[in-house]
């Protein structure tokens, strides 16, 4: 079976996604190790089909609130009235006593939300900070995304101030073609899953076989790793199973082309980048390095202005908090 990593979130592999052979797997676990039990937001970014629901999931149950149930929103599926219902339900807001209970939401296509969606989203994330500064109960929010966000944003799609409030860290999901390390462990994995579900025996793979499995591309990413183990497995023959996969041309998705190969795009995401280094350094300087005040000048959460500090490497000045 797949090789488990010694930290605690690296341990909880019976998704079989984090499995963690390759260097960014390990990275990518490290830093979830390392987030998951603070209340810091949290932006899943990857490709449709790289796990996103499963990191959520998984952060969740390791985090300080995981022995409550993770609140899934499917953004791409509601309107402004039932994503306020479904945010003052998750608040645990009940008629003239507040908020009763802590909470993780989690924004599954946060970027389907349309702007009078995140209109109300930012609402109920401001208060909700409010409520948590007060020392009252509030939500803590993962939210996750096929698109770029600041693509998004130039496109007048998608709220600036939202994307802020929601980045407190982000976590980039790699597709499978960038991690095909990993493609043996999470192949035994989904095999043995099914083989138990459809009361089978595992089946045997030859090298022909997994040959071809790592040297395909897998547009559909794990999800699609994990539909041809259940057709292996039902059908009982490898070679029978692959014949599909075989005949499919070995090309890249084209947003992920972009992404990967267009220097515009870099440049446009190092620009991003600097230019968020730059307002914090403004707002910093402002208030004197008191990070609270500047967390409120940015709109952003005091916690998640101290993980961006240390995130760009800003050399911390004398503070002037009370």
């Amino acid at each position: 079976m797949a090789t488990t990593p010694s930290n605690e979130f690296g341990g909880l592999t019976e998704a079989g996604n984090v499995s963690a052979r390759g260097a960014i797997m390990r990275s990518l676990n490290a830093m979830v190790d390392e987030i998951a039990k603070t209340d810091i937001a949290i932006l899943l970014i990857g490709e449709s089909g790289t796990g996103k629901e499963v990191y959520a999931r998984l952060i969740h149950r390791v985090s300080n609130l995981g022995g409550t149930p993770l609140k899934k929103v499917n953004c791409g599926a509601v309107d402004a009235g039932r994503l306020l219902a479904q945010l003052r339900e998750s608040l645990g807001t009940v008629a003239g006593s507040g908020y009763v209970k802590s909470q993780t939401l989690f924004l599954d296509g946060v970027d389907e939300l349309d702007l009078s969606c995140q209109r109300v989203l930012l609402s109920l994330l401001s208060d909700s900070e409010q409520r948590c500064g007060s020392g009252e109960a509030a939500l803590r929010f993962i939210s996750s995304t096929s698109n770029d966000l600041e693509k998004e944003i130039e496109a007048g799609r998608f709220r600036r101030e939202l994307y802020f409030r929601i980045n407190g860290v982000v976590l980039r999901l790699p597709p499978l073609r960038e991690r095909k390390e990993d493609i043996p462990d999470l192949l035994e994995y989904f095999l043995t899953k099914h083989a138990g579900e459809l009361k089978k025996q595992v089946p045997a793979m030859n090298a022909s076989a997994l040959e071809l499995l790592t040297s395909y591309n897998w547009p559909g990413n794990i999800r699609e790793l994990e539909n041809v183990a259940k057709k292996i497995v039902a059908l009982g023959d490898p070679t029978m199973a692959l014949g599909d996969l075989r005949a499919a041309p070995a090309t890249l998705p084209r947003s992920s082309e972009t992404l990967r190969f267009s220097p515009l795009k870099a440049a446009a995401r190092a620009a991003s980048r600097r230019t968020e280094k730059e307002l914090i350094l403004q707002a910093l300087e402002r208030t004197r390095w008191n990070r609270k005040r500047a967390a409120r000048e940015l709109q952003i959460s005091y916690k998640s202005l101290l993980y961006k500090i240390k995130q760009i490497g800003v050399q911390e000045a004398e503070s002037k908090e009370p």
